[in-house]
């Protein structure tokens, strides 16, 4: 545990499966801080449109002005699993941590993702959260959108292959039947729509530090980044 009075916000941005929430996680608790995972949010609101018919699975078309008129009806948070020793999200007070990993999620959260008004009420509810700093934060557009003043961003990025290595992997853990070329195909479409979106773009940050962990295990990145995390507390 890493003991200090002064609290700072870690923006974790990248591509998907690329290890953003695991090390997110790690370093929020060996900090004490609270862990946010943007990405879940994301698909929460997926997964309401999924369950409510807003967005077509085959076609990704999505009635946007029902989803818009829906916001409010719409509650995410998190709480600690003790089972687990992790955080689960909620949906209006219903446990979706495991279905918001499944890949009709994960196929359609980019389309939803992508909304102009969605991320604006994401944005908000995110920033809210980091009001008292203290907080690591992991997703697409935190160090560039959401904490622009964040005293430390991480770009992280792997190889496609092996992001869908990992990903095919984690889900074959929890038993879900997926392949990894349905997998890959997933990953690449993914980065290509998070790049190429005209609300808030994947990109780099000017002032992050970037951390392509294609040929580095966990413990590796934890320590790269925890010598990180020690310079920006001594410099808050």
């Amino acid at each position: 545990m890493i003991k200090s009075d002064n609290k700072i916000i870690i923006a974790i941005d990248g591509y998907s499966s690329s290890g953003k929430s695991t090390l997110a996680k790690e370093i929020a608790h060996l900090l004490n801080y609270k862990y946010i995972d943007s990405g879940a949010m994301y698909r929460a609101i997926t997964l309401f449109a999924l369950r409510n018919n807003l967005i077509n699975p085959k076609d990704h078309s999505i009635d946007e002005e029902k989803l818009r008129n829906s916001l409010n009806a719409i509650h995410i948070n998190f709480k600690y699993n003790s089972q687990k020793n992790s955080q689960d999200t909620y949906l209006n007070d219903d446990n979706i941590e495991d279905e918001i990993r499944e890949m009709t999620v994960s196929n359609n959260v980019s389309f939803i993702s992508k909304i102009g008004f969605v991320r604006h009420e994401m944005v908000r509810l995110q920033q809210e959260m980091g009001k008292e700093k203290g907080i690591v934060m992991d997703g697409r557009d935190i160090g560039t959108v959401v904490f622009p003043d964040a005293e430390l961003k991480i770009f992280m990025n792997a190889k496609a292959e092996v992001r869908a290595e990992r990903r095919y992997l984690e889900l074959k853990e929890k038993n879900i039947d997926v392949s990894y070329e349905e997998i890959l195909e997933n990953v690449r479409k993914r980065d290509h729509i998070d790049e190429t979106r005209d609300e808030s773009p994947l990109k780099k940050a000017h002032d992050s530090v970037e951390l392509d962990n294609s040929n580095m295990d966990r413990k590796e990145q934890l320590e790269h980044i925890i010598g990180l995390v020690k310079e920006r507390i001594k410099e808050a």
